[in-house]
């Protein structure tokens, strides 16, 4: 993903929203929500890539625009209800940041207001856009498309432990979609090696697929990227190394 050309994306769409504001006499509105958890010191907010490469094409928060920010902080159930609040405030815009779940969640809240997404891995196979070429709808942005790097995930690891005959894979069931688990059992079988998925949501259902390893015993694990799971990173270290502490991993 082109962080500048997202950036100048964004501005372009705040640009065509001024002069529908002006005549209301109101600041526009961006309204970004995001999967992940804000930034632990409040300060660093107003200085990540959104306000600053909006100030870069002349929109200064505070100033003559303002950005309605709403934080998952990994619960995507938040997200349906997050996206019906912003698009209640009338936003201009809204930025959607954590792959295609917040998408999703802003595409069902409105048809009219322009979302601009980050991150997508599919957006075609999603249901999201017609075309990379004409996406049509609402929908713009940028796709990080890796569908031939996912398998190497478990490639990469399959040459680690050549000895392994079973590697687990954790999946997030409100994230991971099934063209996601199929691209990895294709490289599973490829390799020749089991690929039983465990899924999880919550802290418990994490330290229950971890407690499952060991049936059969697998000898490697691939996790998938997820906000929730990265929040949860040092959950999953503790969980791991308990497990290769006691041989069963």
């Amino acid at each position: 993903m082109n962080r500048r050309e997202l950036l100048e994306l964004v501005g372009s769409a705040m640009a065509l929203a001024r002069p529908l504001r002006a005549q209301q006499t109101a600041m526009p509105v961006v309204g970004f929500l995001s999967i992940f958890s804000p930034p632990a010191n409040p300060s660093e907010i107003g200085r990540g890539p959104l306000p600053q490469g909006l100030k870069q094409t002349g929109f200064v928060e505070g100033q003559n625009m303002s950005i309605e920010r709403r934080w998952a902080e990994g619960h995507y159930d938040r997200l349906p209800a997050m996206a019906a609040d912003l698009v209640s405030r009338k936003v201009d815009l809204i930025v959607t940041f954590g792959g295609t779940p917040p998408v999703l969640a802003a595409k069902s809240a409105t048809f009219t207001i322009p979302i601009v997404s980050t991150g997508l891995g599919n957006p075609v196979g999603a249901g999201l856009v017609a075309s990379l070429a004409r996406p049509g709808g609402n929908i713009t942005g940028f796709s990080n498309i890796a569908n031939e790097l996912t398998p190497k995930r478990l490639e990469l690891l399959c040459d680690l432990v050549p000895q392994a005959t079973v590697i687990a894979l954790l999946v997030n069931p409100d994230n991971a979609g099934e063209q996601y688990i199929s691209f990895m059992q294709e490289a599973a079988r490829a390799k020749g090696v089991q690929l039983p998925v465990l899924k999880a949501r919550t802290e418990e259902e994490i330290d229950a697929a971890f407690a499952s390893l060991g049936q059969p015993q697998a000898g490697g694990l691939v996790v998938a990227a997820d906000a929730f799971f990265i929040s949860k990173s040092e959950q999953l270290v503790v969980a791991s190394i308990t497990l290769c502490s006691t041989g069963d991993l």
